[in-house]
């Protein structure tokens, strides 16, 4: 490879790497927006989740674009082009992160005519660690950080461990007809919390497969 035509491959990977950082930033949000909307059941910033959501869609598929395109004009090979295949699959994980923010956005108008919500368990705890695992798995691409990859790979178990604690307690409220429905509305919305932990780790085994070939994976049942 001539010294052009690294610059110029240099120059498309980090427009393609500024573009997933922008991508992440956007599902962060979105994630925080639905958090504070469920909480406050706010419908109006629940709509605004979900509308943001096809601004995130959009993002992804410009990535795709113009990975594509480096594959196509660039020719790139071995390191460079995991680097390019991991970038298309590291933007469609953030996408469907992005999809559990906007879902967790819907339930908040299903919940308008609910009684007061006493308490949403694990949710903010949830919620908290899986934007630190989606923070974390980003940073680990950027930075080339395997290590990273591999530390965060290990941290899945205890956002499943929430859910599984959500589970019995919202279990526990059901007990009381008039719970049944908004602890199912609660199961629900961890249930998006935990698949964005998933998507964190399939993140990380990317990173992982982009910095050494090997391809790790943990047993993880993701839709």
């Amino acid at each position: 490879m001539t010294f052009q035509s690294r610059s110029i491959l240099d120059q498309e990977l980090a427009k393609v790497r500024d573009n997933i950082l922008r991508l992440t930033s956007m599902v962060d949000t979105a994630i925080d927006q639905a958090m504070t909307a469920l909480r406050g059941r706010d419908v109006v910033l629940a709509q605004n989740v979900m509308v943001a959501d096809n601004e995130i869609n959009h993002l992804r598929y410009k990535i795709e674009e113009e990975c594509l395109r480096i594959l196509a004009t660039q020719a790139p090979t071995a390191t460079d082009l995991r680097t390019v295949v991991a970038a298309i699959h590291v933007a469609v994980e953030l996408e469907r992160v992005g999809d559990y923010a906007s879902g967790i956005a819907r339930l908040v108008a299903r919940m308008e005519e609910e009684a007061e919500i006493d308490t949403l368990h694990k949710l903010p705890k949830m919620a908290k660690r899986a934007r630190q695992m989606v923070q974390d798995s980003i940073q680990a691409y950027v930075d080339r950080d395997a290590e990273l990859a591999h530390v965060l790979i290990k941290q899945d178990d205890k956002i499943d461990k929430q859910y599984n604690k959500l589970f019995r307690e919202t279990l526990q409220e059901m007990q009381d007809d008039d719970y049944i429905r908004r602890a199912t509305f609660l199961l629900w919305a961890g249930h998006n919390l935990e698949r964005m932990g998933d998507r964190a780790t399939n993140i990380a085994e990317r990173v992982i497969f982009m910095l050494t070939g090997e391809y790790v994976e943990i047993t993880s049942d993701v839709d």
